[in-house]
């Protein structure tokens, strides 16, 4: 006769577990893939968001034409404050799982109004930098075809052409499923990362040592053109907290996603960090101007007589641009869900498919809305660069505004869950000065720069964000109120909360 097992406490807790009341049957997010992402899908999703390959080998030559010397120095300042906001965004992260993200947590601390101007942010955000990289993947796309046939890169249709494409597959891609997408995104980024890394080993070992010692050290900056320069830096950083989005999704949102932001800002500070130094030391050692070049990886590549890596890292960094458009429009898709879910936004952006479990609503004008603006302005007469210069302006100053609203909000809430402690409020307060300052800067050189279509265009998006707020307050105040849902416990995932 076989012996049966001791019964323990666990035991007949789990056999007769006792009743749980007050859950809700469904979580109002109800529809996603829930808690079916691991770890690595989550890091995917940021990663490919902030796209350190592309931003990597461009970023640095944005930020030299301000900066200067003291390029190092404000990507330095950049990541130190990016670190800061993670750090007030982690507050919530590891508190509640929310579609909604950034404007959740604003929602949740500062109230309904804060919440719905963090949402226009971060559709700006998100948005402007998903046309950024389809953008990128068509200026790329371009370089790479001139190598066969030089005359193509002044051709407006095929720009054209490639935006379209580039569009569709994304939205192939991601309405099919968030693991495929979060795969996809994540094996191309870290492709293209190893391609920005041999090209890295093969200048260091190149360009001779004593020339790094002189671009380390900042020479004749001033603290205007170190702010302008910082200000610049923030955007390779932007799109770290998009893991967010995914808390629904996650399988262990409170520990995972924390995780994935801190670590996202911290690896891709010491990736441009690293590309900074080289390239500037490269084209110091080597000749030429860093700030003239509009493909700075390829002409060191070529001075280094390693052209075959530059042609290379122009399929890699088409392949990263593409990564990040992919990984923004997931996070944009989340935010107009759950807008569409609260009432606030139309209800149809808060369907998902009843096969994928995508909001296959929500991606779809997202994605047309991101190839027509560029569109538009090919069509006008920009080049993809000069029009890619216009959009990370617009998208720098959705996430910059998103991100000060979501650290002005951390006190408050966590004051209002009796967890207020020191450290936090001194972080989330510093982060808030400096990006409200860095962006008052940016805006105030854009006007009296060569970008200044971008300040009218966010002076557009303003105004309709406004009239919006107006119209929700006449027709749509019970939405309005419910702004901020987040993923809640249900009686499916607790002992004795279902039958």
């Amino acid at each position: 006769m076989t012996a049966q097992p001791p019964v323990t406490a666990l035991s007949r807790a789990i056999a007769d577990p006792t009743p749980v009341d007050g859950l809700p049957a469904r979580s109002p997010m109800a529809g996603l893939d829930r808690r079916s992402l691991g770890f690595v899908d989550v890091l995917a999703q940021s990663v490919g968001a902030v796209a350190p390959s592309a931003a990597a080998a461009t970023c640095p030559v944005l930020v030299a034409a301000r900066a200067g010397s003291g390029t190092l120095l404000a990507f330095l300042l950049a990541g130190v404050l990016m670190a800061l906001v993670a750090y007030a965004v982690n507050q919530f992260t590891r508190r509640m799982a929310a579609t909604g993200s950034l404007y959740t947590f604003a929602a949740r601390g500062l109230g309904v109004r804060a919440g719905f101007a963090t949402s226009a942010a971060m559709i700006v955000g998100y948005g402007f930098v998903a046309m950024f990289a389809l953008l990128g993947a068509a200026y790329y796309g371009l370089t790479l075809l001139a190598h066969a046939e030089p005359g193509v890169t002044g051709s407006r249709g095929l720009v054209l052409l490639l935006l379209a494409g580039s569009g569709a597959l994304c939205l192939l891609v991601l309405w099919r499923g968030i693991r495929l997408s979060t795969r996809v995104t994540l094996v191309v980024e870290l492709l293209s990362i190893v391609g920005i890394l041999v090209l890295i080993a093969v200048l260091l070992v190149r360009v001779p040592g004593s020339s790094f010692a002189s671009v380390a050290v900042p020479r004749s900056v001033g603290i205007p053109e170190l702010a302008a320069g910082t200000t610049v830096a923030v955007t390779a950083f932007v799109g770290f907290e998009s893991a967010a989005t995914l808390g629904v999704e996650s399988r262990r949102p409170f520990a995972t996603i924390p995780r994935t932001i801190r670590w996202t800002v911290i690896a891709a500070g010491l990736l441009y960090l690293l590309s900074a130094y080289t390239q500037l030391a490269g084209f110091q050692a080597l000749g030429g101007d860093l700030v003239a070049s509009h493909t700075p990886v390829n002409d060191l590549a070529a001075r280094a007589g390693v052209e075959w890596i530059g042609l290379l890292l122009d399929a890699a960094l088409a392949c990263s641009f593409l990564a990040c458009a992919l990984a923004s429009t997931t996070a944009l898709a989340r935010v107009l869900f759950s807008l569409g879910r609260e009432g606030i936004a139309p209800r149809a952006l808060g369907r998902a498919h009843r096969r994928f479990r995508t909001p296959h609503i929500a991606l779809t004008v997202a994605i047309v809305a991101e190839v027509a603006v560029p569109a538009v302005l090919v069509v006008a007469g920009m080049g993809p660069w000069q029009a890619m210069g216009v959009v990370v302006v617009c998208a720098a100053a959705g996430y910059m505004t998103a991100y000060a609203l979501v650290c002005v909000a951390t006190p408050f809430f966590l004051r209002r869950i009796g967890e207020l402690t020191v450290g936090p409020a001194i972080a989330a307060a510093t982060a808030a000065v400096g990006l409200v300052m860095a962006l008052a800067l940016d805006l105030w050189l854009e006007v009296s720069g060569d970008r200044a279509v971008a300040v009218l265009l966010l002076a557009g998006v303003a105004a309709v964000a406004f009239g919006l707020w107006v119209l929700c307050r006449r027709r749509r105040a019970d939405a309005l109120l419910r702004i901020g849902l987040y993923d809640e416990p249900t009686t499916g995932d607790v002992l004795g909360g279902a039958p």
